[in-house]
Order: structure tokens, then sequence, then C-alpha cells
């Protein structure tokens, strides 16, 4: 009995090596013991069910393989299940002939289909279609919760007629409306209010209309009168609280929780959240010695939320998923203050929106029917309890024929009543469940009451062995179940017909045929040796499998690149890279294309440097850049090869004397006029360097001109021989110049002293004129004159 033990031992691990040294698919390689494990592997598998399809010996796992494979190794009965979407219920979207019909919501249809049956197999995506249009008239549910601390006194006053007013408005929109009130304040422990019990009885300092504080109160059930809720309103009065937060969370988990208590009913919901201030979230609690998370359950007596000293505030995570549970669509009406923290928020909140509130909330009507609009022209999908391992993905045909995919395959935007757009919905499963073979997935577009209902049936076995025969006496006289040709064998028992124990083969001279090169390991520490041959483990992903006759190959231990493996531009075989065309390297990371090595002039590198993996390394180390074009620290082409050119063309520059030794592998071509300068464009295939035009200067301010390319290593100059040097200045009229430039401003500046002089020596004798005029002794006698005493006449004086 064990030489035949051994015998199938041998011919099976034989049957195997060959196996596995073949280019098999990852069918043969997953080692599939069943034809439901095989089509578990990949939706390309499939498994023969032809009892005598295989050589005695040949391990049961050669059944499974590509599905072409099977067909051309002879097999008749190829298993290979598929799947496929039924429509279950696909009633048509409302289309309201008659404008005053009026329609019950329940009887209105948005979304069709509204149920769908899917049969996955692993690894094989299903698509279905969806269809929305908004319909007309809809219903609506819309809940106000007001922030009633002292800072909102004169808002109350303008929301005491919202009802009627907002009920006027809303009927150009529905003829179903419905509109509910609530209030907050804050938790009653300290230290959110003042416990002592005058601030109890009246927080507001003096303020006879002030309220004692309160956490939430459902102050009106959602109702179609906007009267009553005119009324009720009017009945309100503010409260108080110490710190600046408000405990608007607790109010709006109570209003999502309380579905009987609000009145909520199936059809749009619409929480308008108003205040001025921000909010408190999980975690402040303790600072009022609340540490009980918030349960996310109703607390209502008397419409007044009892348990904001027991329960912590709730987390915006958890709001968030109340809100989508119930379909609540929330409108944040808060002043402009707190327009960017509830911004913030409106992005963790699906359909939800924020509008900014007039410092007394007269503006409140308008921010909420702009709102809705907002909310309800935007249609996005979202499912419910997604199962593990199912991948879903979304397609969107929108308005105006605008198709989006991926994450933004879910909405679509501007939707108008009557519109009609389709979503293109896939589904593919990743893996069978461990227990139910069934399960149900509801896609819904957020906001609104309707779904579609998947239910995800799963291909985990073949038809076939539903009519396996137990114990059946083709096994080892009953150790397995005979089904789609080939044995199932029990637990503890193993091998092509279940004709191996596990404890009674396990022996020291059967484990030596499971050790590769007589080493010391037991199939590489990957696989387990029965009946003599190696059986691989399985990993957690069937994608990852080992294989060879000793199990020391597997698809998943080659060299990553860039995190992928083999660089994603190969296949893993036995831990060693099999790369695909143009790539190379241990993790095919090494590109054999050298395209993009390829420089402006046609040449690899510029001619400085090698190609190695698509890349260019540079051999001088001066040159940088894709293609070694950049050198950052080279002079000028004109600077760098000015002296060369000087030294040959004129003799003469910082090389005359050592032009020879220097300036050997240049080509000098010599031209008389400078329009015969070579131009950029005229560039040869051969030319390795783009052309530069040069003016430089000599030490005698002489230009001359040349032009600079490398051609077959050598570099090529074109020179214009001629010098252009400035001519000498004209002596004589400069001297001219400068001489009758001396004597006009020799003119000049006598002309100007003989005019100071002139003005000075008027100013002079004015002013001796001016005081002459002033002095008081000019009266026409000499002040110092006495006229004589005694008059002597002259006796001989005859008066002639």
């Amino acid at each position: 009995m064990n030489l035949h033990f051994l015998f199938i031992a041998a011919l099976s691990a034989l049957l195997r090596g060959s196996l596995a040294q073949q280019d098999g698919s990852e069918c043969i390689k997953a080692n599939a013991q069943s034809c439901g494990e095989c089509i578990q592997v990949s939706e390309t598998c499939g498994w023969c069910a032809d009892q005598n399809f295989l050589p005695v010996g040949t391990p049961k796992s050669a059944r499974c393989d590509d599905l072409k494979s099977l067909t051309d190794r002879g097999c008749k009965q190829v298993e290979n299940p598929r799947g496929s979407v039924v429509i279950n219920k696909n009633k048509e979207v409302t289309v309201r002939k008659d404008k005053s019909e009026k329609l019950k919501p329940e009887d209105i249809t948005q979304i069709q289909p509204q149920k769908v049956t899917l049969k996955l197999r692993l690894g094989e995506p299903q698509t279905f279609k969806l269809k929305f249009k908004r319909a007309e008239d809809y219903p609506i549910d819309l809940y106000y919760l007001m922030d009633l601390s002292f800072s909102m006194k004169d808002d109350l006053e303008n929301v005491k007629n919202l009802g009627t007013d907002l009920m006027r408005e809303m009927r150009e929109i529905t003829s179903d409306f419905r509109i509910g009130f609530g209030s907050f304040v804050e938790k009653t422990v300290m230290p959110y209010i003042s416990t002592t019990p005058a601030r109890l009885l009246n927080p507001c300092a003096g303020d006879q209309n002030c309220s004692s504080p309160f956490s939430y109160k459902n102050v009106l059930k959602l109702t179609s009168n906007g009267d009553e809720f005119n009324r009720l309103v009017s009945q309100q009065h503010i409260s108080g609280n110490l710190d600046s937060p408000e405990g608007g969370f607790d109010a709006i988990m109570q209003v999502a929780v309380c579905q009987e208590q609000i009145g909520w009913r199936n059809v749009t919901r619409l929480l308008v959240f108003s205040t001025d201030a921000g909010f408190h979230f999980a975690g402040d609690g303790k600072l009022g010695g609340i540490v009980l998370p918030n349960d996310g359950r109703c607390h209502l007596e008397n419409n007044m939320y009892t348990m904001s000293h027991y329960y912590d505030y709730p987390s915006i995570a958890h709001l968030v998923q109340k809100l989508s549970e119930q379909n609540i669509q929330t409108i944040f009406a808060v002043t402009e203050e707190f327009q960017s923290v509830y911004k913030e928020l409106k992005n963790l909140i699906p359909k939800s929106a924020v509008g900014t509130l007039s410092s007394n909330s007269s503006n409140v009507i308008k921010l909420i029917i702009d709102a809705y609009n907002s909310l309800s022209s935007e249609v996005i999908l979202d499912e419910v309890k997604r199962p593990e391992g199912v991948d879903i993905t979304y397609k969107s045909n929108c308005k105006n024929n605008v198709v989006k995919v991926g994450e933004d395959g879910r909405k679509c935007s501007n939707i108008s009543i009557g519109d009609e757009v389709y979503f293109q919905i896939t589904v593919t499963s990743k893996k069978c469940p461990s227990t139910a073979k069934q399960e149900v997935i509801k896609i819904r577009p957020l906001g609104y009451n309707e779904e579609v209902e998947v239910v995800l049936e799963y291909i985990c076995d073949c038809d076939c062995a539903q009519k396996g025969e137990p114990n059946s006496k083709q096994c080892s006289e009953g150790s397995g179940t005979f089904e789609c040709g080939a044995c199932k064998c029990n637990d503890g028992r193993i091998g092509q017909t279940c004709e191996c124990s596990k404890d009674e083969v396990r022996t020291e001279d059967l484990d030596a045929n499971c050790r590769k090169d007589n080493g010391t390991d037991i199939c590489s520490n990957s696989g387990d040796c029965v009946c003599g041959t190696c059986e691989c483990k399985k990993r957690d992903n069937p994608a990852e499998v080992y294989s060879g006759q000793y199990c020391e190959c597997d698809n998943f231990n080659c060299d990553r690149s860039n995190n992928k493996l083999c660089g994603g531009h190969g296949r893993c075989e036995c831990r060693k890279c099999i790369c695909d065309a143009n790539y190379t390297g241990s993790a095919c990371d090494c590109s054999l294309d050298t395209s993009t090595c390829l420089a402006k002039n046609g040449q690899s590198c510029n001619g400085r440097g090698e190609c190695t993996c698509g890349t260019c390394r540079c051999t001088d180390p001066k040159f940088q850049g894709p293609t070694c074009e950049i050198c950052p620290t080279c002079p000028g082409v004109c600077p760098e090869h000015k002296n060369c050119v000087q030294c040959l063309t004129f003799q003469t520059g910082e090389k005359k004397d050592t032009c020879m030794e220097d300036c050997k592998n240049y080509r000098l071509i010599r031209v008389e006029q400078k329009e015969d300068l070579p131009q950029p464009n005229d560039q040869p295939t051969d030319q390795s360097f783009p052309r530069a035009i040069c003016k430089e200067r000599d030490e005698k301010d002489c230009w001359f001109y040349f032009t600079f390319a490398v051609r077959n290593d050598t570099n090529e100059v074109h020179v214009l021989e001629k010098l252009d040097c400035p001519t000498g200045p004209d002596i004589i009229p400069i001297v001219a110049g400068v001489v009758a430039g001396i004597v006009m401003i020799g003119l000049a500046l006598l002309l100007i002293l003989k005019l100071l002089m002139i003005i000075h020596d008027r100013r002079e004798f004015a002013k001796f004129e001016k005081e002459k005029m002033n002095a008081i002794w000019d009266t026409g006698e000499n002040p110092i004159y006495k006229s004589a005493v005694t008059t002597v006449v002259n006796p001989k004086y005859e008066g002639k």
C-alpha cells in the first residue's frame, strides 16, 4: 500500500512540476481543489467537469484553467457560470398630465427601476442604468429650529409671522407643505448656564419676558396650519446662557431621531437651523461633568429634551449618520460672523446649505427659498450599508448630455422640475462572503425618500455542485463527495480520489520529496507536504498564489518600483519580473526607449552623455538637464570662443602666442560680408550644437563678428574678416567749439557783471535821493548862520 502511495506521489509531483514550469495561467497556479474554488480565482477561469479529463495521479487543480486552454485540452463540459442583471420592479417615473391632479407622496415615482437583482461572480462587473426625474408638486416638510438665547431677541419678533408668510411662498413650489417649530438654548448645568435659583427663573438679568433656560423644546409638530405656527411662536420667550457656543447639536439630534414627535413624513425633509453663534460638540460635555457619549435616541418627554444633563453633545460624524439615515437636508441660517464655521460644517454634512442671516432674521424666507432651490436642483446618489468586498462605480449622464465619471459620477446639478438624468451603476464583487450568499444594498438620491433596492446574489459555486454525490464510492470508498467530475474530499483526506489521509502519510520519507535540493524547509515553508506532494498555501488575496513543485515560486515577491510590482511594466513569475517590451531591470523600471534622450538637434544627450533607462546621464560634469543641454557654470558661447577666433583671424588677443596649440580644433571660414554669415536656421543635420551668432570687442575697441557651431566634433567658425573699428574724432571743430564756448561764456559773464553793477548803482542813487528828501535841515537857510549886529556902509559905495 505504501508503494502505491509513493508511486502516486512521485507521478503527481512530476506532473505538478511540469505544469508549474509551463506558462500556465493564474487559474492553474491557484491550486483550486473544487469547482467553487476555481471560479473564485478569476472570471476567466473555468472548471472541467469531465470525469475522465485527467490522467491518474494528476492534481485536481489541473481541472481549473483558462477557458480556451480547457477547450484546447479536450474538455467537453466546462463549468463557467456568469453573472446577470434582472430588473424586478420597474415602475415608470411619474408624468403629471393634469397639473391640477393631486397625488399622494407614495404615488409619486422619481427613480426607476425600484428593485434590481445582480448575480455576481468574483471579478466580473455587472452594470445597470438608473433614471431620475424630478417630480412637480412634490410634498415638503420643513422644521424651523431656532436659537432662543438672548442675542436672538430681535430675530424672534421677525419669526413670529414666518408661518403664514413662508406658507404663501412655498405654495408656489408645492401644494403640500407642512411646517414645524422648535427652539434650543443650552444644557441646563454649569458652566453653560447659571444654576442659582434667581437665574434659573430669569437668566436675563431683569428682563420680565425671559423664560427659564432649557436644552431643546419641540414647540410645534409639523402642520399645514400657518396660523397655528404664528400663534405658538408668538408665545415663545427668549432665554439665556453663560457661554457663547450653543447646544444646537443636541437639538438637531432629537429632531432627526424623534420621527413620531416631529411628525416627519416620507417626503422631502428640510431642517432650518437658525442661530447667531457657534456650537458645542462631542467632548465639550466634560466641562459640565458629562462623560457618557450621546446615544442617538429620542428622549422627548412633553416635547422637552430631558437627558441633556446625562448625555454629551453628539459628534459631527454621529449627526451626519443620523441625518443621512433619516434623509434630512439641513439649511444653516447663520449670521455673517459665523459663515466660515458653518461652511466648514456644510462640507462634512451631505445635502446641506448655508445662508447668511440678517442681524434680525428679516431675510429668512428668501434664505430658505434660495437654499431649497439649491439643494433640490442637485442629485447625489449614495448607497446604504455597502457590503465588504463590493466595489460600486458611477457614471452620470446629466442635463445637456454632460457626462461625469469617478466620484463626480454620483451627482448631477442644475436639475429643474421635469428634467431626466441617467446614471450607470457598476457593481463588482471582490470576494465571496463567508456566510450569507445574498445581500442587499439600497441606493438613493440624498434628500429624496425613494431608493433602488439592489439584491446581490453571489456565485460562489458551480451548478454541478448541487448534483454532488456525498460519500461516493468513487472517492476512496466514501471519503469525499463526487461533484463536477472530481472528488471533493472530506476533512482529513486529500488526493485526486481522496486516497490519502493527512495523518497517515505525513512521514519522514514522504517529506523528503517535499524538500528542494535536500534542504531543510518543507515545501519552502509555503505549503504542506501531503502524500509526498507539496500542497501550496493560499493567501487572503486570491490573486497572490504560491506555485512550483516545492511551492518555491510566488507571484507577489518580485522587486517593486514606485510601489508597483515590477514597476507596473511586467509580471511576476517565480519571484522574478518578466518585463514587457521596451523595459528591463530587476523591477522593470528601466525603459529601453531612447526617444526621451533625443535633443532638439537630433543627437542623443547632445553628445555629452549616455542614455540609460530613458534618461540622460551626462558624462561632462559641467552639463545637466534632460538632454545635457544646460551648463550653469559655463560662460556664454561667444565669450568662450572669442580668444581663439581673434587669434586665428587677426593674430591678436590673449592667445596669440599659444594659438596653434589651444585652438587647433577650430575650422575657420572667412567671409567678406556680414550678410554671408550663416544663420541659426541654416543648421545641417550633422550639427550637434545650435549655431550661435557672436559680436565681440578686442583691446582696440574694434568689433568682430563670427558664428559658432559644433559639427562632426569640430568647432566650426564663420568669421567676418574685416574689423569694425570706430573712427577718430575731428580735432579742429572740437577746439573751435571749445574756444567759442569759452568766449561766449566770458562775454556772458561780463554782461551779467555789468548788469549787476548798473542795478547796484541805481539802487544806491535812489537811496540817496530818498534820504535827501527826508532831511529836516533843508529849509533854505543855514541854521548856524547869524546876521551881523551892526551894519557898516561904505561911503564910497555908490550903489553901482
